[in-house]
């Protein structure tokens, strides 16, 4: 009997051996492997899923055998074989018995018409290998599953230890400096987000803050906002050491931001907005890198975006950046929101997004929870959210 799995193996069973040899010899199929027996003491060895033989050919004429004892046995595991019953003379009662075993054909003096049996042979032979073939399949598809499953649990658990690293590098909460407060919301489509903000004091009088939109999701875009986060907290070291007033000039920070990223090679790119605001004086200093929508400043005037422009960082290598001020008034409130806050405003182009976002926000001024509730940042599922949302808050005159 051959072990091979591509082999094809009949067994026949006939307790009359000559007659069975008769049989193979009258087949003349060369490229099957007949092996015959006068009984089959194993049932599920032959006819279940591990059976070594393709198709089984059982004499219906066997002596000393119970067919009823057979079809209770045949019922008590997975029968995977083809049977094919055959008989020297044709009664109603061995096909009876070939019906109640499930076979595939029933046949009536085979040698004197074998091409019929022959065909008979290889459609049940060409099924068997079906069969294997398909079960391989299944535990190879299940297999793989299982991998894929074990790889997905590993990624989750690494991205919610990265997730759990990007939120302890954001501010720990609210900064409140003279009449000055900055808060901030960020809601990652992801568990890591691509969006990222920062604020914190310089010297006595200044606040430095930015927002940043990576390009992309996962891993990669978070990677860059940890790299725009020690960027900006070497330089706020560097003022303090060595007085270098590098990290309270928007411009400079944002030509180093786009320096780092085109060193870093992973072709991230970011927008951004980067701002000093100086709480003696009152006055704002920022700079706009391809950041969209732009700044929103709510007063007693009403609400309006401010003008601000230039490429992203990590884009061009020689990028320019230009600076803007403006004093500040008494009673405000300043929004910094990421792109994907236009994603939630539904279909629109872009010109009609930012006016309903001024739309959403207009109205009297309240605090930066109340405007994070008007643009549904309160009650958003982020499970659902096709980008990153990131908000930055900077307000005067709240108690």
């Amino acid at each position: 009997m051959s072990s091979d799995t591509d082999a094809r193996s009949v067994l026949i069973v006939d307790d009359q051996l000559a007659r069975a040899k008769h049989l193979v010899d009258t087949l003349e199929m060369a490229d099957f492997q007949f092996d015959v027996a006068n009984e089959v003491p194993d049932l599920e060895g032959a006819l279940g899923p591990e059976s070594p033989w393709d198709c089984v050919l059982c004499h219906a004429g066997l002596s000393n055998v119970s067919w009823a004892s057979v079809r209770r046995a045949m019922r008590n595991f997975d029968v995977q074989v083809p049977v094919i019953v055959i008989a020297d003379e044709q009664d109603v009662d061995s096909m009876k018995t070939a019906l109640g075993l499930g076979a595939t054909d029933f046949f009536v003096r085979p040698r004197t018409r074998p091409g019929l049996l022959k065909r008979s042979i290889e459609r049940c032979v060409n099924h068997r290998h079906l069969q294997r073939e398909l079960k391989a399949s299944k535990e190879d598809v299940e297999r793989s599953n299982t991998e894929l499953r074990h790889s997905l649990r590993v990624l989750e658990q690494d991205q919610q230890a990265g997730r759990q690293v990007q939120r302890a590098l954001l501010p720990s909460g609210s900064l409140h400096k003279g009449d000055y407060w900055f808060s901030h919301t960020i809601v990652p489509s992801l568990y890591l987000s691509g969006d990222f903000t920062d604020y914190f004091s310089v010297g006595d009088d200044e606040i430095v803050f930015f927002l940043a939109d990576v390009s992309g999701h996962g891993s990669s875009s978070a990677f860059a906002t940890v790299l725009l986060k020690n960027l900006f907290a070497r330089k706020r070291s560097d003022f303090s050491r060595q007085g270098d007033h590098a990290v309270v000039s928007p411009c400079k920070m944002l030509e180093f931001a786009n320096h780092e990223l085109l060193e870093l090679v992973i072709n991230k790119y970011a927008t951004m907005i980067v701002g000093v605001l100086n709480v003696k004086t009152h006055h704002l200093t920022y700079s706009v890198a391809g950041h969209l929508p732009h700044p929103v400043l709510l007063d007693g005037d009403g609400i309006r975006y401010l003008e601000g422009e230039g490429p992203p960082v990590g884009l061009i290598p020689d990028a320019c950046y230009t600076q803007h001020q403006i004093v500040l008034p008494d009673h405000f409130v300043l929004g910094l929101l990421s792109d994907g806050i236009l994603e939630l405003l539904g279909s629109g182009n872009l010109i009609e997004k930012e006016a309903l976002l001024l739309s959403r926000l207009e109205g009297p001024l309240e605090s930066p929870r109340s405007l994070a509730m008007r643009l549904g940042l309160e009650t958003v599922d982020p499970n659902h959210l096709p980008d990153d949302v990131a908000a930055l808050f900077i307000t005067r005159g709240f108690s």
